[in-house]
Order: structure tokens, then C-alpha cells, then sequence
């Protein structure tokens, strides 16, 4: 069977099929082929060119070609078939107009903030949206497929929707549910069930549900508001709420690991308590997310909450912040209230606790002790009620150790101790905070990044993070600032190099890949220009045999030729 019979057995299964030259120039096109491309070989017009050169191009990832409004083509596969001209390739190509559809609707979904959940006529979770994924803490590729049932487990006796309405194929709206999600998340909210119903044959539910515990925040903010307005208009000289507010809550805290699991359960059971908490984590790891978080779960909510970095301010000026002054302590001194003063009735949390003077804190020490503190240059005790919290980058007793904590102090302010894991201990939140920052970065950069792809998660698996997950928030933000517009996967063309260095040895050892090897070696010895004007030559710069000599998409040929400062014709010439 020669390529022209092939062509037509390729017809009757419903592909397109072209022989096209080195330079995409179509010498033969089967029926299908002109059936989809709305033409013939010899009567291309411009819509139809640009859709052949899309077509043409080789890539990994899929590209829709589009024909006319609402059709679309995507390319099959690449042959080679017994009688082929030389210096030929042939183009397998199908309707994709059901797929960029789907792809289309998808990212609409993810763009909008209820969050939206699909099953399957059994029950089965289908999908999820940016926003479920963001409310639930769910990793997609861990929940795909199994029933709602072993995904959701619901609180106070109520029921799953799900399976009732697609039993029953009504809709079921306004429902108020509580359940806990397989990797021990409680959920609080309010959903509207629809069945899918099609030709009388039910193929599934789906759910559009809002987070109730936001929409019960936000009323009782407007409540607090409304209280407030009405004291200032009842009340001369009524006292405000404090404006110095927390902002982070547990909820916040994106994990599904055992480990970080066990972290939030004992913080959330301690923050019902007053006694001091001291919080030990490396730089990154989230030291003061968790300390807002406790201060937000505790009594002391409405309270003020109030931060100081111990580690910022010069000891002669940080006794002063701490406890206050008055007029003439010293020169320029005026009379002002410390932080203690300033967050009575509410948590003041002192980072990097290790860094303050050890004079100091033995004056720290009484304050704790009794609660009474003195202002700089004053003579009058005044008796505060706070809430202390600390955190320190370096475990308490090898501070201690090191003269940098006293021992005494340390068994005021760690009455309880948190110890937050490094990130590289707890990598199975990786691919739930990688996505939270995405979706972050996609409306402050207004981008449309979707996810990582396979080799990006490889990397970030193998990194150690020293900088824990604000080095894992800026390699995120990194990429997408250097990613084009076009582009919604991230690759590791765009990761920070210092990540590349470190980790990809271990990602691509013993891979044979061309386009993995000049990544490594471009993040190693820089030398990648070198190697891509070499092949250039001796590909005649040819974009697409190049691109094939190093095992990568013409684009990503492209973006590594533009960010090396390499033009073809320039190179040519000076051959």
C-alpha cells in the first residue's frame, strides 16, 4: 500500500491527510482534506494557509487551527509511508472544534469566583474548577474519578445532592451543606445541584456552590459596621475598633500533607487560649500566616493584632516601640504609647524574637510576668492585656545556645511551640500551592496560565527549597512574568536558573533528550547560544529541522533564539 492508498483508507476514517513539503508548501491533499480545509491544493485561501502553516507546525502540545468561526482542526500525527517523495512529510489532521470548545469552556470556568464541580452519571467527580480546587485544598489528579461519597464527607447528618439529583433529575437549589473533604478540610456552603439531561439519557450533576464562611464574614463585618456607625451617632467620643487587624486565617493556609495537617489541627486548638505561643520555622515557611491565623481563631479577634520585626530595628529604638516614651526621655523623645499599650485587648506577635538584645529581653521578661509595663523616661506603671506571640528562623535551643535567647524568656513565650516543617518535607502540597499562586498571578499579571507541565513538577519535586514556599511563590511569579500570552503551560524555559542548577541534575540523569540536555547545560555553563547558532548552521537555519535536532517545539525554538539575541539571517550571513 503506497501513500495514495493510504490517503483514502484515511478519508473513509473521517482524517484529513496532506504531503507537504521541508517548507509546508501542500503537493497532495485526500478528500477529507479538502472537505475539512473548505478547499482544494490549488485554491488556499488566507484563512486556510494560516491554518495549513498551524497544522504543519511540530509541537507537543495541541494547536487549533481555526477554519472558519466555530470550526476548528488539530494535527494528528506525522507518517511516513512507502512511495513518499523524498524530502517530503505527510500531516494527519481531524474536527477539533469539539475539543477547542471544550478547552474554551473550561477556562471560562476557571475564570469565574463560585466554585463549580462535575460528576458523572455515576456519581463520580469529573471536575473542578480553579476556584473548588482553591475553597476545597483539593489536588485534581488525586480526586479524578472517584465517587462524591469518598471525596465529600458530610457533617450533621445531612446528604449528599449529588446522587439524588441525578436519580431524581431535579435540581436542588439553596442548599446549605457542611462536610469535610477526604484530606480533612471542613467546608461550609451553599450550593445550587443541577442534573445534565440530555435526549432523556442523564449524564451527569453538576454543582455551583459559594464558600458561606466568607459570605458569613463579610455579614458580620457589615453588622460590626453598622453597630459601630450607630455608637458614633448615639455616643460622643465613642472608642473605634481598632483598624490594626490580622488578615490571614486558617482557611488560608493551603495543604493537604500529614504534616501540615497536624501543624493547623494544634494551632487551631490552641488558639482558644491566651497562653504564648513561640513558632519555629525557616525563612519562608509562613511563621507569621500561622500567627495571624491564631490570632483570628482566638477571643481576641476583634482585637488588635500587631507585628514587629525584632530583627529591623536598632536596639536603641526598639525598646521605645515596645514600651513607649515620654516627652524628654531623650532628645526629640514626644509622648507616645508602645505596642503593648497599642495592642491591649489583642495579640502582639514579635518576629525573630532571637535577634532583640538580651538586655531587652529581660526587660521583655516582666512584662510577661506580671503584664505592667513603664514607658521610656516615664515613672507610671500601666497594666496591658495581650496576647504574646514570637517566632524564630533557628531552633529555641540552639539559640539559647548561642546566647541569642534567654532561657528564661523562652519558657514565658514558648509556653507553646509550634514547629512549622520545611517545604521540602511536606512536597505533596507543591502542585495545591503552585496552582493558588497561579491563580493569584493570573489576575494580578492578567495572564491565562493554566498549570506545570510534567518536567516543571519534576524540578520543584527535586529542589530543596531553601526559601520554602515564598521561594516556591516567587519562582511561580517569576515564570509567569516571562511566559508569552500565547503560552498557558509553564515549562522550564521560564523557572528561575538557580532552580534549574540545582535540581535538574537529578531530574534529567540518564534521559536522552536533546531539548532536556540544553537546558541543563544552558543553566550550567551558559552556553546555550553557542549550541543553538551551531545547529542553526548546520540545519541551513532551518527553524523546523533544528527544532527537531534538539527534540523541542518550533516555539520553544523560537523563545530560546529570541532570549539568546539570535537572527538566522545575520547568523547566515556572517557564515
Amino acid at each position: 500500500m503506497n501513500y495514495l492508498d493510504s490517503f483514502e483508507v484515511l478519508s473513509q476514517c473521517g482524517l484529513g491527510a496532506m504531503l507537504v513539503t521541508e517548507n509546508n508548501q501542500i503537493l497532495s491533499v485526500n478528500e477529507m482534506g479538502k472537505n475539512l480545509l473548505h478547499c482544494d491544493e490549488n485554491q488556499l485561501g488566507a484563512n486556510t494557509l494560516e491554518a495549513v502553516t498551524l497544522l504543519c507546525e511540530e509541537t507537543d502540545e495541541i494547536r487549533y487551527a481555526n477554519i472558519a468561526f466555530g470550526e476548528y482542526l488539530c494535527r494528528c500525527a506525522t507518517l511516513n509511508l512507502p512511495g513518499q517523495p523524498p524530502r517530503t512529510k505527510i500531516i494527519v489532521f481531524r474536527v477539533a472544534t469539539n475539543d477547542a470548545c471544550h478547552d474554551m469552556l473550561i477556562s471560562i470556568l476557571n475564570g469565574i469566583s463560585e466554585s463549580v464541580t462535575l460528576f458523572d452519571a455515576a456519581g463520580r467527580l469529573y471536575l473542578l474548577n480553579d476556584s473548588a480546587v482553591n475553597m476545597d485544598s483539593l489536588v485534581t489528579s488525586d480526586v479524578l474519578g472517584q465517587h462524591v461519597t469518598e471525596v465529600y464527607r458530610m457533617q450533621d447528618g445531612q446528604f449528599h445532592a449529588i446522587p439524588q439529583v441525578i436519580q431524581e433529575k431535579r435540581a436542588k437549589v439553596n442548599l446549605r451543606q457542611y462536610y469535610t473533604t477526604c484530606f480533612g478540610k471542613n467546608v461550609d456552603i451553599v450550593a445550587n445541584v443541577f442534573p445534565i439531561v440530555q435526549n432523556s439519557q442523564t449524564l451527569g450533576a453538576f454543582s455551583v456552590m459559594q464558600d458561606w464562611s466568607t459570605t458569613s464574614e463579610l455579614h458580620k463585618q457589615i453588622i460590626d459596621l453598622q453597630g459601630k456607625l450607630l455608637e458614633q451617632s448615639t455616643v460622643t467620643g465613642a472608642k473605634e475598633k481598632s483598624a490594626l487587624t490580622a488578615k490571614y486565617q486558617f482557611r488560608d493556609i493551603i495543604h493537604i500533607s500529614p504534616a501540615m495537617n497536624r501543624v493547623v489541627a494544634r494551632s487551631q486548638q490552641i488558639a482558644c487560649s491566651d497562653s504564648s505561643v513561640m513558632i519555629y520555622g525557616e525563612t519562608g515557611t509562613g511563621k507569621e500566616l500561622l500567627a495571624q491565623s491564631i490570632h483570628n481563631g482566638s477571643r481576641r479577634a476583634n482585637g488588635p493584632f500587631l507585628a514587629i520585626n525584632c530583627t529591623a530595628i536598632p536596639d536603641n529604638l526598639l525598646e521605645g516601640l515596645l514600651f513607649g516614651t515620654e516627652r524628654g526621655a531623650y532628645t526629640g523623645a514626644e509622648s507616645r504609647a508602645g505596642l503593648f499599650e497599642q495592642a491591649n485587648g489583642g495579640t502582639l506577635l514579635l518576629d525573630e524574637i532571637n535577634s532583640m538584645n538580651i538586655l531587652l529581653q529581660a526587660k521583655l521578661l516582666r512584662v510577661l510576668q506580671d503584664g505592667m509595663i513603664r514607658r521610656v523616661g516615664g515613672v507610671k506603671e500601666v497594666h496591658v492585656d495581650v496576647r504574646v506571640l514570637s517566632n524564630t528562623n533557628c531552633p529555641p535551643y540552639q539559640a539559647i545556645e548561642e546566647n541569642k535567647l534567654r532561657r528564661d524568656l523562652f519558657y514565658r513565650l514558648g509556653v507553646i511551640n509550634i514547629n512549622i516543617p520545611p517545604l521540602r518535607d511536606h512536597k505533596e502540597d507543591i502542585p495545591l500551592l503552585v496552582k493558588s499562586f497561579i491563580q493569584h498571578f493570573n489576575k494580578k499579571l492578567l495572564k491565562n496560565v493554566r498549570n506545570i507541565d510534567h518536567a516543571t513538577s519534576e524540578l520543584f519535586n527535586s529542589y530543596h527549597w531553601p526559601g520554602n514556599i515564598r521561594e516556591l511563590d516567587h519562582a511561580i511569579e517569576h515564570a509567569m512574568n516571562l511566559i508569552p500570552n500565547d503560552q498557558s503551560i509553564i515549562t522550564p524555559d521560564y523557572i528561575p536558573e538557580h532552580i534549574l542548577y540545582l535540581a535538574a541534575e537529578f531530574v534529567f540523569e540518564g534521559r536522552e533528550t536533546k531539548g532536556d540536555l540544553i537546558n541543563l547545560r544552558g543553566a550550567k555553563q551558559n552556553t546555550e547560544r553557542h549550541e543553538l547558532c551551531k545547529a542553526l548552521l548546520e540545519n541551513g537555519g532551518n527553524i523546523s529541522k533544528t527544532a527537531r535536532f534538539f527534540g523541542i517545539s518550533r516555539q520553544n525554538l523560537q523563545y530560546k533564539m529570541k532570549r539568546n539575541g539570535i537572527d538566522v539571517q545575520l547568523l547566515l550571513d556572517k557564515r
